[in-house]
């Protein structure tokens, strides 16, 4: 099994042990342990932002101390905190093993990613988007296998352990990896592999290219996380049921996870810039449509051109940074990318929450495609394919 095979296999089997212990077990288990909305928002919530904290200094260290030491951490994140679950008693507990849950992909999404990139330049789009449509795929059936077997088994303990248990393939596959032997300090002395973790940290941090890519990254999941966080609720305002709701978000699940391999390669081809401003653009241009619709016949199509729009953009995003960094830097890049995503994320739901409060539906969702525009715009002027520069492989 190829190097690639074994780390698209541990990013799928990744993500879906761990989004079983997310949704929709997760706010359930919190609500019977007595938390209120507002703590239960904080506990789903808790592990991103655990992610804006970690994930830079985790890519970093991957440049330093190498990718698969990095990601064996990540793993035992993954493997041992669901062993923990049934020992909780109280919304407080709850919250802080989420913290400690999310260095699980804090640690292992920005190393993964920087060891798919070292991979190979040539192809490097096409490689990014297979990984990530295997991510979507286990974040896809993961939440789907964790509510029926809470459903089956009507056990937090129970799903929890099966969660522990499916925690631990990822770890086995990561073993499986060969050795990461290439040097990634400048010595061998404490002294040079700090120097050289810091260096990596400002420079990446510096880099008016790296930001700005991650930013367009960020701002288009401000949009996903709007729709993830309120579509349901306008979905029962307008008259469909949780199943009809269940399908619109699936057609937008199912063409983002379908179409991410081809658009990686497409960035590959034509260059990342145009793809990156063609998919952020009909993000911008679909999402105020949703709440402009109260058909189900509608808002499947609307729905599939949004996740189509995430496609175009994230593959693309993450190989431009790619394509930015210097020899060494890969992991550095690939945290700050990671932490300024993990922001957008976690403010998506947040500020889709407040402009909905003040405002509507509508207004709320335009004004956040109008961020979404502003960010392409920025990123259209400031920003310089590398392909384009360089000559495109």
């Amino acid at each position: 099994m190829t190097p690639f095979i074994s780390l698209v296999l541990a990013g799928f089997l990744a993500r879906f042990g761990y989004q079983m212990a997310r949704s929709p077990v997760l706010p359930r288990f919190a609500q019977d342990l007595g938390a209120t909305p507002e703590v239960i928002g904080l506990i789903v919530a808790a592990s991103t932002i655990t992610g804006v904290v970690i994930k830079l200094p985790a890519g970093a260290l991957s440049d330093v101390l190498g990718r698969k030491r990095m990601m064996l951490l990540g793993c035992l994140f993954f493997a041992l905190p669901p062993f923990l679950y049934p020992f909780v008693h109280s919304a407080g507990a709850l919250l802080a093993l989420r913290f400690l849950h999310g260095f699980a992909t804090a640690i292992f999404s920005p190393v993964t990613s920087a060891f798919v990139a070292d991979l190979s330049e040539r192809g490097r789009g096409e490689k990014l988007g297979w990984f990530a449509a295997a991510g979507d795929l286990g974040s896809t059936l993961g939440p789907l296998l964790g509510g029926l077997l809470l459903f089956y088994t009507a056990s937090y303990p129970m799903t929890y352990l099966t969660v522990g248990v499916l925690g631990l393939l990822p770890l086995l596959m990561v073993l499986r990896l060969p050795d990461d032997e290439k040097p990634r300090a400048t010595g061998s002395s404490l002294g040079a592999r700090s120097d050289q973790f810091w260096r990596g940290i400002r420079e990446m941090a510096s880099s008016r290219a790296v930001v700005l890519a991650s930013t367009l990254e960020a701002a288009m999941y401000v949009g996903y996380g709007a729709f993830l966080g309120f579509f349901p609720i306008y979905g029962r305002k307008i008259g469909i049921n949780d199943a009809q709701i269940a399908l619109v978000m699936g057609i937008q699940l199912a063409t983002t996870m379908l179409a991410k391999p081809l658009s990686g390669r497409l960035s590959d081809r034509i260059g990342r810039k145009p793809m990156i401003l063609a998919g952020l653009v009909l993000c911008a241009a679909t999402l105020p449509l949703i709440p402009n619709v109260t058909s189900l016949w509608l808002l499947f199509p609307v729905s599939a051109l949004f996740g189509l729009g995430v496609a175009i953009v994230t593959p693309s995003t993450t190989a431009l940074v790619a394509d930015l960094v210097k020899a060494g830097q890969m992991g550095s890049a690939m945290g700050v990318f990671g932490t300024i995503w993990d922001i957008g994320e976690a403010l998506g739901p947040i500020l889709a929450g407040f402009l909905i409060a003040l405002l509507g539906y509508s207004p709320a969702f335009g004004l956040i495609a109008s961020l979404m525009m502003a960010a392409a715009l920025c990123f259209a002027v400031l920003v310089k394919d590398p392909q384009t520069a360089y000559g495109r492989a």
